[in-house]
């Protein structure tokens, strides 16, 4: 007698590459946490230590879609445990590092390894929700998004009270452990035979791999968009530390609901709730009111976000406002760039696809040196107004070149997959 398939529930899929993302996030957002320590031990120079975090970034995403295509191909979950090896590896090699050569070493493990969950987590919740793909990848997205809003403070204190070397070799070990311990329970991504899909966008029904993706103009131009707008968000994320103390806010005492901490650590929580709260939020709005219309108002708040640092940033309640601001208009890129890449290229190749779309971060990255550059002698405001600039164009390409541009390219396929079809010779599967 056959026995019935089981299939897993992919809320709980969804729940759990949710906790690996929010447990790898400090790698990157509570990197600004150590940049001041580490100068005041070994006074290297600020930009030699940021260009560690450039380092990061660039392996955290440039190497995405290879692993992207070894989720495809061989399914997460040893993706995520290789990942969670490297970051665990590499954290414990900052606790050490005596040298900038060793730091940056350091950061290329964890690059790939943050890369490696990322990369996995994200483009498996696009396979596991097509129907829901911009709420499905937000969720996901605000876990790496709003992670570190949950363990910045005990990291804060542990470099406080133990030196930030014990932060890094605790947090690493604990890191790993966890995100390892959830891969075990993520197998490919299979929906049950029959499973409604629904979407309210309009999705492509050609699936293309990752040599076609790259053939394809459009393809570059949403790059090109997510290069953009990420660069606001990146400097800000590697520099709101740096911004602060040359402002002379950092330490100051902010209480907000019966806490008080320094104004740095306060911002650096509110700014990750903000950052991962809206990236479920705004992907659930692009599930029902397009993507390119959520683009046209989320890119022009960071525009008008990073503005309000240069008019109001040298106070503490503007710093706070604005810089949160920031990060609650950049951080939809993570749900709305992935989303929009498995709806417009199909979704059987859609980690690889969407690996290929995120090393648009860590070309971004090449502008954290630069942006330190342009704020030599503590003047950041050439720095927000160049991403400004930035963002404000994003947003209005967003939306009167690529989203003519991209209904043009999906309903061209889907008339050529149904003319195929008609004729019997189409056979393509969702996953």
């Amino acid at each position: 007698m056959a026995t019935q398939e089981k299939y897993p529930n992919r809320v709980i899929q969804l729940f759990l590459g949710i906790t690996c993302m929010a447990t790898v996030a400090n790698c990157q957002y509570g990197w600004t946490l150590f940049v001041g320590p580490i100068e005041d031990k070994y006074h290297w120079a600020r930009a030699a230590i940021q260009l560690s975090f450039t380092i990061f970034l660039i392996f955290e995403t440039w190497l995405v879609p290879l692993e992207g295509w070894g989720v495809d191909k061989f399914g997460p979950r040893p993706v995520i445990i290789f990942g969670a090896i490297l970051v665990t590896i590499g954290w414990i090699i900052c606790s050490m590092a005596s040298s900038l050569g060793v730091l940056y070493f350091a950061q290329v493990l964890t690059g790939a390894g943050a890369g490696a969950v990322y990369g996995t987590c994200s483009g498996n919740s696009l396979k596991w929700f097509p129907d829901k793909r911009g709420l499905a990848s937000g969720a996901t997205a605000a876990g790496f998004g709003g992670g570190a809003a949950i363990t910045v403070i005990p990291v804060a204190n542990m470099i406080n009270s133990s030196g930030y070397e014990q932060a890094f070799l605790v947090f690493g070990i604990v890191q790993g452990v966890i995100i390892a311990g959830c891969a075990l329970f993520m197998p490919r991504a299979k929906l049950p035979p029959g499973t409604q899909i629904k979407p309210r966008v309009i999705t492509s029904k050609k699936n293309y791999n990752q040599i076609q993706l790259i053939q394809q103009p459009l393809f570059w131009l949403i790059w090109a968009l997510f290069v953009g707008v990420a660069s606001g968000g990146i400097m800000g994320t590697a520099s709101f530390g740096p911004v602060s103390k040359d402002y002379g806010l950092n330490k100051i005492p902010v209480t907000c609901m019966g806490v008080t901490l320094p104004l740095l650590t306060m911002a650096m929580s509110i700014d990750n709730i903000c950052n991962g709260a809206t990236r479920p939020i705004m992907g659930y709005l692009s599930d029902r009111f397009g993507r390119e219309n959520l683009m046209l108002v989320v890119f022009g708040g960071e525009a008008l976000a990073l503005l309000g640092l240069v008019f109001f940033g040298r106070s503490p309640v503007g710093f706070m406002f604005f810089a949160a601001m920031t990060f609650a208009c950049w951080g939809e890129i993570f749900s709305l760039f992935p989303s929009m890449c498995a709806d417009t290229f199909g979704a059987r190749y859609a980690a690889g696809n969407a690996g290929t779309l995120y090393t648009a971060k860590g070309t971004s990255a090449f502008l954290v040196p630069i942006g330190a550059w342009l704020s030599k002698g503590g003047n950041w405001d050439r720095t927000f107004i160049m991403s400004a600039c930035i963002a404000g164009t994003c947003s209005l390409l967003s939306f009167f070149v690529l989203k003519p541009w991209r209904r043009r390219f999906i309903e061209n396929n889907n008339r050529e997959v149904e003319e195929l079809e008609k004729q019997g010779i189409f056979q393509d599967t969702t996953l």
